[in-house]
């Protein structure tokens, strides 16, 4: 199955991280291709996590395609799991991690993805490396306008 794995390093702490990627009713604001994000529910669970189920469009030129998924907010461990409900995939998993770091945070993104379509993964397949550098690009983007401070230190 197509991944893609990244870490950032960024003048934010870790809990402010998280509160600003667990906020996805905002990422039509300012994430690329995210259309519309309709949040379907939200609650805490009796392990204190919390879980949102939600509807993300994205579209890009003629392809606009929907998806939900549900997210874990587990705020304790700075960690968010998204599993995905139903929409154009087989598989999708991804999860973040916001760990402490001396000038800030490093954020550990990874996604696991498989669409249905052998046709639509192919078409869809060669752009998914580019759009996820430009969805870090923008959540740091986001923070920095949020928060205050420069670019990412390093990546990898």
């Amino acid at each position: 199955m197509p991944s893609f794995r990244t870490h950032r390093i960024v003048k934010h702490q870790p809990k402010a991280m998280f509160e600003l990627v667990s906020d996805v009713e905002r990422y039509p604001e300012f994430l690329p291709l995210c259309e519309k994000l309709v949040v379907h529910s939200r609650g805490h669970k009796a392990d204190g996590v919390e879980e949102i189920l939600a509807t993300m469009t994205v579209g890009y030129g003629p392809i606009n395609e929907s998806f939900t998924t549900r997210v874990r907010l587990d705020r304790e461990n700075c960690r968010i799991l998204v599993n995905y409900v139903d929409g154009p995939f087989r598989h999708l998993e991804n999860t973040w991690v916001f760990h402490p770091h001396p000038v800030g945070c490093k954020v550990d993104f990874s996604i696991v993805y498989e669409f249905r379509s052998i046709a639509l993964g192919m078409m869809m397949g060669a752009m998914f490396d580019r759009t996820f550098r430009k969805f870090a690009e923008a959540f740091e983007a986001r923070a920095d306008a949020i928060y205050g401070g420069g670019p990412a230190l390093n990546q990898a």
